[in-house]
């Protein structure tokens, strides 16, 4: 039995994102007084009475529009809508009933699905507000009144949208591979996504900065589940005029965060800039196993050294995380896109190796052997034993005499040791160094 989904859908500055976030519990959709502000539809999961259910925010319904960006909204809410197990209709109290309400109502009628007509913005909730009854010319059953924005009458409208649940069944929960594609603004991260799932599923434009939030799509590969989040991209601060990109820049560094893996793209025509180097440091920071992909690479001119010179730069810029893959792919033509499954599945296998501690500080004493620890005025380093304390990234504690004498290009050749043993290609390798004194 699959996850219920439910959508919360309207005509745009209603509270759809204000409710979505109440419900969250964080705020995950972007609030903004700004109509149209949230672009695509967003996920979460919510649960309520014992009951677990995916929640999905979407943008506004505008019934006639010449606006290209609102035309794709709609789209994008349809789309949820016919996903969607219960609807969630949201209106606004305060503006009462409009056409474009009437226009949404007409929408919804078609579906065959439970639709909850949900009057936002009704502030007191002491009496029966008044302000719900021209709701009911909809044709869509009782009003439910409730203030997103208080967190008023959400407990009710809640019992109302379980009862459209089948019963609980206590299911086995497979945990799902999240993948963040992250990247500078229209370098291809939304085609990327949409050339692996088969479907238009975020908004793809030439307009830089079409993608807003950080949008969560689930997809199986070879029985294996998988979460790709699509993120705004990231400009530099010095042209961010909007208070809304600053808010997706927040949200895209989140979403690196709850990531377990980057796919970083890189437009093969512009080449590696700065701001891809910086981008690429907050996953590398934060230790995110990590890929590198050139896109558009169809559309370069090529020679027999044209690949060889690009890994060159790569390897320069991003001399950091040289244990990334590099790809070379076409989001448009599809080139190379089953190459990025195969890698995905071999770098998420590797973030999560464990190595015993026996074969690790057999490796470790054959790397001192090899190279001898440093010194410091005539004392020596000496490294007792190492072993593993955690994956995602893979983490090694190394019990030492001293550890200031643990110099950092030490500590990179026992890395350089290790990858060369256990591969770990694709994820950062982190060392915490305690000493080891007295009786431990």
């Amino acid at each position: 039995m699959h996850k219920p989904i439910v959508a919360v859908v309207g005509r745009p500055n209603v509270g759809k994102s204000t409710l979505f976030n109440k419900l969250a519990g964080s705020r995950i959709s972007i609030v903004e007084d700004t109509p149209g502000v949230t672009r695509d539809r967003i996920y979460t999961d919510v649960e309520w009475l014992n009951y677990q259910f995916t929640l999905i925010d979407t943008g506004g319904i505008e019934p006639e529009t010449s606006d290209l960006i609102l035309q794709e909204m709609r789209k994008q809410a349809e789309i949820a809508i016919d996903t969607a197990d219960v609807i969630l209709f949201l209106v606004d109290a305060k503006q009462g009933l409009t056409d474009s309400d009437a226009h949404v109502a007409h929408l919804l009628r078609k579906t065959q699905k439970p639709v909850l007509l949900i009057v936002n913005k009704v502030d007191n909730m002491r009496t029966e507000p008044l302000e719900i009854y021209e709701f009911y010319n909809l044709g869509l059953g009782d009003p439910i009144p409730i203030s997103a924005g208080q967190g008023l009458g959400l407990g009710d409208m809640l019992d109302k949208v379980v009862k459209h649940f089948p019963p609980v069944s206590i299911e086995e929960k497979e945990e799902a591979i999240k993948i963040a594609v992250i990247g500078k603004p229209n370098v291809g991260k939304s085609s990327l996504i949409n050339k692996i799932l088969g479907e238009k599923r975020v908004i793809v434009s030439d307009i830089p900065g079409t993608t807003r939030d950080a949008i969560d799509t689930p997809i199986t590969f070879n029985g294996e589940p998988y979460i790709f989040i699509d993120t705004a991209g990231l400009r530099r601060k010095n042209k961010i005029k909007e208070e809304i990109e600053r808010y997706s820049i927040v949200r895209t560094v989140a979403a690196i965060e709850r990531a377990d893996i980057t796919v970083l793209v890189i437009d093969a025509e512009e080449g590696i800039t700065d701001q891809d180097t910086k981008i690429a440091g907050i996953a590398h920071e934060r230790g995110k196993a990590s890929i590198i992909v050139v896109n558009k690479w169809d559309l370069i001119e090529k020679d027999d050294k044209t690949m060889h010179r690009y890994l060159q730069e790569i390897n320069t810029k991003f001399a950091y995380m040289s244990y990334a893959p590099k790809l070379f792919v076409s989001a448009l033509t599809g080139q190379r896109i089953n190459k990025l499954f195969e890698t995905i599945q071999v770098v998420a296998q590797n973030q999560t190796l464990r190595i015993s501690t026996g074969l690790l500080n057999e490796v470790l004493y054959e790397a001192m052997t090899m190279n001898q620890p440093p010194s410091d005025k005539g004392k020596y380093l000496k490294i007792y034993y190492m072993t593993q304390v955690s994956v995602k990234p893979p983490t090694f504690v190394l019990f030492v005499n001293d550890k200031q004498l643990m110099h950092f290009s030490y500590e990179r050749y026992i890395e350089n040791q290790m990858r060369e043993a256990f591969g770990f290609k694709g994820t950062p390798i982190h060392f915490i160094t305690r000493e080891k004194r007295g009786r431990d």
